[in-house]
């Protein structure tokens, strides 16, 4: 679970949820299933296995001879079952992460599914994905119907032959029928450890296939960050030439260069796609430009450590992520504040009703992915939790798409406020949150079209000018807000 959870997002980008939790889960528990049973039984049997021998060699070693003869019969057997049921059980796997992936899809999209009606298509995607899984399940059944008991019962059956050749070619006296009947038993008895082994054999294949996948993911790329400790003294931020792209030529920023000064306030706006998230993200350190540097307080971002990033650049995206745990906790973070400070937060986000509504306070469960709060709510929680502790460099993805226009204005006022110790990076669709920014940078396709003040780029009647005409004609009547 910790290789999971130190991935890069690029893994995240490519990689459907249920197939790492089906690494995370299904192949663990089968991985843990080899210890418990498979080494377990491969440990008694050997014991059994090397008793007998002993017996036999001690009673005629020419009688026992014979019977080892089944131990390289059995080990071809079993060289052969894995190499026919590896691919097999790999896809078995795979397919059981399908499975593990489509009820993820489905429950979290369910409101999407139910109300388009889709329930028979997602039933049969899944149906789908549940046949293939039985039937590579049937194929591993069929194979070890072929190739293990049945093939070892032929050869117990051939050194059984052995043994009475054996015997009838002895001399009078060399072999008696006491012997042979104990090796007839022995023979019966060793049997069981073997078919006790060769019954293992498609467990321990299946453990095999999983410990694959566990350790890919283990061995994977982990989010990389420096060394540097340090705190961020001021908050500026600079850009020299960043280019970026999530795919090989398929370029999302172009040449982006942009110099922000400690506690300034820079927005980002353009049409979707313009590539303002994108942004966001590499100022988070989530990705590493292809080209060019990102600096913060001139010191290259790739050198800052994990602590020294995340405690200075923090976040509030449109779609914020709720825990199924209390208010206190989805604030807090598992960060020692005190009570009182979260009130405050909440106070200034304009949480105190709610919270106070509750049947328990702050201490109430708010519900899985917090479905008993709304999405604006949601917004102004994961902006509490921003606030509770103010960071050198605050980056606001459309983090008030979401509210009313007087819960705006409260957030604003508290935004105002922290300006004088934070810098602002602000993503925004409503060009009336960003209109006292100090610099405002347009992207049109990853690339900087216009930069400026509001009053500059309204002067120059570009794009930003065109923009912003078409949201006033939209809200005539609506007031402009400003931070």
């Amino acid at each position: 679970m910790d290789a999971a959870l130190r991935q890069p997002l690029s893994t995240f980008d490519t990689q459907p949820v249920g197939q790492l939790i089906s690494r995370v889960t299904n192949d663990t528990e089968v991985v843990r299933d080899l210890y418990v049973t498979v080494v377990s039984t491969v440990l008694r049997s050997a014991a059994l296995i090397g008793a007998m021998l002993v017996a036999m060699f001690t009673l005629d070693w020419r009688m026992a001879l014979i019977a080892v003869m089944i131990f390289p019969a059995v080990a071809i057997v079993m060289a052969i079952y894995q190499h026919f049921s590896t691919p097999i059980v790999r896809r078995l796997r795979r397919y059981l992460a399908d499975i593990n992936d489509g009820f993820n899809e489905a429950i979290s999209g369910m409101s999407v599914i139910q109300q388009f009606r889709q329930q028979s298509r997602f039933g049969e995607k899944l149906g789908a994905s549940s046949r293939a899984h039985f039937q590579a399940r049937m194929q591993t059944l069929r194979l070890d119907g072929v190739l293990l008991r049945p093939l070892l019962s032929l050869f117990s059956a051939m050194v059984l032959c052995g043994l009475l050749i054996q015997f009838g070619f002895s001399s009078v006296g060399t072999v008696g029928v006491g012997v042979l009947y104990a090796f007839i038993s022995y023979l019966g008895r060793l049997n069981e450890p073997l078919i006790a082994l060769t019954t293992q054999q498609s467990m321990l294949q299946q453990a095999v296939v999983a410990g694959e996948r566990i350790f890919e993911l283990m061995d994977a790329v982990q989010q990389s960050y420096g060394d540097d400790s340090r705190p961020l003294a001021a908050g500026s931020i600079e850009m020299d030439n960043v280019s970026f792209a999530y795919r090989d030529n398929q370029r999302v920023l172009n040449h982006i260069s942009v110099q922000v000064p400690a506690r300034g306030f820079v927005a980002l706006v353009g049409h979707t796609g313009s590539g303002k998230s994108t942004l966001a993200s590499l100022l988070m350190g989530y990705y590493q430009p292809d080209e060019g540097m990102i600096r913060l307080d001139d010191r290259p971002l790739t050198s800052l450590s994990h602590q020294a990033l995340r405690q200075n650049v923090a976040m509030v995206q449109q779609d914020p992520m709720v825990l199924a745990d209390s208010l206190y906790a989805n604030i807090t973070l598992g960060r020692d504040i005190p009570e009182d400070e979260v009130w405050r937060v909440l106070e200034i986000v304009q949480l105190t009703a709610l919270a106070t509504a509750l049947p328990e306070g702050i201490r109430s469960t708010i519900g899985e992915q917090g479905n008993t709060l709304s999405v604006g709510q949601k917004q102004l929680l994961s902006l509490a939790r921003v606030l509770v502790k103010p960071p050198k460099i605050l980056i606001l993805d459309e983090a008030t798409a979401n509210i009313d226009s007087g819960t705006e204005q409260a957030v604003q006022r508290a935004l105002r406020l922290i300006r004088r110790h934070t810098t602002l990076v602000v993503i925004a669709h409503r060009l009336s949150t960003v209109v006292e920014a100090d610099n405002i940078l347009v992207l049109h396709h990853g690339e900087t079209v216009e930069q400026g003040t509001h009053e500059q780029l309204l002067q120059r009647r570009g794009r930003y000018y065109q923009m912003y005409q078409l949201q006033l004609a939209a809200s005539e009547d609506e007031p402009i807000s400003t931070i």
